[in-house]
């Protein structure tokens, strides 16, 4: 704190993100941080349920009545920007204790209980965005080259300043670079403990947004910024160890996974369906859900196999950080607490029923004999309905969090039932921006 009062900071802003996936916070002058992290700001409880559009989404337990604290967290506060600092809140019940809709302290619980199992989880994820003019434009270009050095140098000075004020932060990228769409773009963030890896997400996001303000120009992470273009992934990968040893290296299963690692695929597989609402459950998100797309749209697991929903990492001279597996189906639009909670929650699932690794798919799922069986649900409706009756979501999330969320995602899809997927992506393009 003496740090920030004696720089030239003014404004603290704490955040959360509701289960629509949005970013919202408040702020205080920052000679109240004391007051924010030990009594926290008030805030509603229907916080968690603001919608896209700004609508209201109240539950059973969630309405018009009752108060909730936003309790910062002080060992995660930076300074950001000229004159404001950020750290990532909680959500406290008004005796202090914590509310079982608080996303990030229900990641906090499930890697508590890993721990408690002897089980040390890291995550990272690669979060992908597109640039648009302020106006919410495609940006003016002659031609667009995939991974190209053309879009590099056509926006260095964007992704210089975007990588300084990303390590002024404490925020370590590990690669900046162009993706396959036009005028995306993706960060990839350093393993790190499952929270905070979420805050990282969240503070990197924030700062992406300020810093194309400062280039004049707006970011879009919607799952689709524009029907038939390419989708933005914010796909999270996960390690796992037991006493130093890897779960996913080191064993005699394929490719080194251990019979604990495998159960833990074995979850995450088991689990996709329960979780599909969580991890890209927003209106526009099974738009991005498609064959061919790089999404991990078929239920299945293989080794560097980016159609598949899991992708696995095996440990090798070319992966330093050792082998992991990455989650591909999850995009920006999801509470980033929420689908890191789910993907641990799933994989401990699977280590505690013993399950059996599925067997491996080692082609493009849309050339196997088992692609219909291995496709992914992508009729809103149905993914829904699937989270809502989920006794493994009930368990990891809480039946408060899953009510919640299915909640949020079914005003969308009454929101925008009368709309196509064109004006979809149009209306919710900014949606999810900072």
């Amino acid at each position: 704190m003496m740090e920030l009062e004696s720089g030239d900071v003014a404004l603290l802003v704490g955040t959360v993100v509701d289960f629509a996936g949005v970013t919202r916070g408040k702020g205080v002058p920052v000679r109240r941080l004391t007051t924010f992290h030990e009594s926290g700001m008030g805030a509603s409880p229907s916080w968690n349920v603001f919608c896209v559009d700004n609508g209201i989404a109240f539950t059973s337990t969630i309405g018009v009545t009752g108060d909730l604290r936003l309790r910062l967290d002080p060992d995660r506060v930076r300074r950001i920007d000229t004159g404001l600092a950020w750290g990532p809140a909680n959500f406290h019940n008004q005796d202090g204790s914590l509310s079982p809709l608080c996303a990030r302290g229900r990641l906090a619980a499930i890697v508590d209980d890993a721990a408690g199992q002897g089980l040390f989880p890291l995550m990272g994820t690669e979060l992908e965005f597109t640039l648009t003019t302020l106006d919410g434009e495609r940006l003016p270009k002659t031609s667009w080259a995939a991974y190209g050095m053309k879009a590099v140098v056509a926006h260095r000075e964007f992704l210089v300043d975007l990588t300084r004020t990303l390590e002024k932060a404490s925020v370590w990228p590990e690669q900046i670079h162009a993706e396959y769409g036009e005028d995306q773009f993706e960060v990839s963030l350093a393993p790190a403990s499952p929270v905070a890896m979420a805050d990282a997400c969240v503070l990197t996001r924030i700062l992406i947004g300020i810093v194309a303000a400062r280039h004049d120009m707006a970011v879009s992470f919607s799952p689709l910024p524009w029907a038939g273009g390419a989708g933005n992934g914010a796909h999270l990968h996960l390690s796992l160890a037991r006493e130093n040893a890897p779960l996913f290296g080191g064993g005699e299963g394929p490719h080194g996974i251990t019979a604990d690692g495998g159960s833990a695929i074995a979850g995450i597989l088991a689990g996709l369906n329960d979780f599909l609402g969580i991890y890209a459950g927003s209106v526009v998100s099974a738009q991005r859900l498609q064959p061919g797309s790089w999404s991990g749209a078929s239920a299945c697991w293989g080794l560097e196999n980016r159609e598949a929903a899991v992708r696995f990492l095996a440990g090798t001279a070319g992966n330093p950080h050792g082998a992991n597996v990455e989650l591909k189906i999850v995009d920006p639009s999801a509470n980033i607490y929420l689908a890191a909670a789910a993907l641990l929650g799933s994989a401990l699932n699977g280590i505690n029923a013993k399950l059996a690794l599925p067997a491996e798919v080692g082609i493009n799922p849309a050339d196997s004999p088992g692609k219909d069986v291995m496709a992914l649900n992508t009729e809103h409706a149905m993914i829904l309905k699937a989270l809502e009756h989920s006794e493994l979501a009930a368990r990891v999330l809480g039946p408060d969090i899953v009510e919640g969320v299915a909640a949020v995602r079914r005003h969308e899809l009454e929101q925008y039932a009368d709309k196509t997927p064109a004006e979809i992506a149009e209306a919710v393009r900014f949606a999810w921006s900072v």
